[in-house]
């Protein structure tokens, strides 16, 4: 049994139809690509995944601890208690909030306080916020952002505010990560960095990742199969090395190059 499975997905907007009959798979602890041309459809497919936007038809069911979620019938939130988080292709993050304070925020939804209990500010509310900062610490020292705590989201140069919303996703601790092209804007060595980055999260974090990404350089380096949709629908799978030999592939998005 997967542990996302996605059946036959259509999203469409009045004639539109930008997912058609998607169908796909994830496993615990791959990391998976998901690329195609620009159009293709593969942040709508991220927003339905993660509860964003409703599916016009199709199912996608997350198989957890014994248990079935058909996410479609979620909204994003408990989506997102159920442990689907991802980052968006364009920066999201709380700018005038401070690095630590972005952490923090993403934390909430696994740190349940009773009403009564933030209130009035009772002991357990203490016990709570001192858990929380803690494991913020810990991932801002695992990420090399400790020194840009206090800093305001804004303030950050581009490659550390990619690597500020990447931590606050885990901040959440999902089981699925999804990124949305997070080497956008990166020059080579933050992206060499990133590539990097993402390795250490999928092994040191033991999570399953799907990676809509442009850069075929980082794809092919990190990917264990790759998903390849065109116009909506999927064109071709299999591993990177079937994906670079593919003729359809080929005609429809690697022989024009990066995008």
């Amino acid at each position: 049994m997967h542990l996302l499975q996605v059946d036959h997905v259509v999203r469409k907007f009045g004639g539109l139809t930008a997912v058609n009959d998607v169908s796909l798979h994830l496993d615990d602890q791959e990391l998976v690509a998901l690329i195609g041309p620009n159009g293709a459809g593969k942040t709508t497919l991220f927003n339905l995944l993660t509860g964003m936007i409703p599916v016009t038809s199709g199912k996608i069911v997350l198989n957890k601890n014994s248990q079935s979620y058909d996410l479609t019938k979620e909204s994003a939130t408990k989506i997102a208690d159920l442990g689907l988080s991802r980052t968006f292709q364009n920066i999201r993050l709380f700018k005038d909030l401070t690095v630590m304070d972005n952490v923090l925020t993403a934390m909430t939804n696994k740190y349940h306080e009773g009403f009564m209990t933030a209130i009035l500010r009772l002991p357990n509310f203490y016990q709570t916020e001192c858990e929380m900062r803690v494991a913020a610490e810990k991932l801002l020292a695992i990420f090399n952002l400790t020194a840009n705590a206090n800093t305001l989201a804004k303030n950050l140069p581009y490659g550390t505010q990619r690597r500020l919303e990447i931590v606050r996703a885990l901040a959440t601790r999902p089981q699925i990560l999804f990124l949305d092209e997070p080497a956008a804007g990166m020059n080579p060595e933050e992206t060499a960095d990133l590539t990097q980055l993402i390795k250490y999260i999928q092994t040191e974090f033991k999570i399953t990742v799907l990676l809509i990404e442009h850069d075929m350089s980082l794809v092919m380096n990190l990917a264990q199969r790759i998903y390849v949709l065109d116009q909506g629908q999927i064109l071709a799978t299999g591993t990177p090395e079937e994906i670079k030999v593919n003729p359809k592939v080929i005609e429809a998005y690697l022989g024009e190059g990066d995008e």
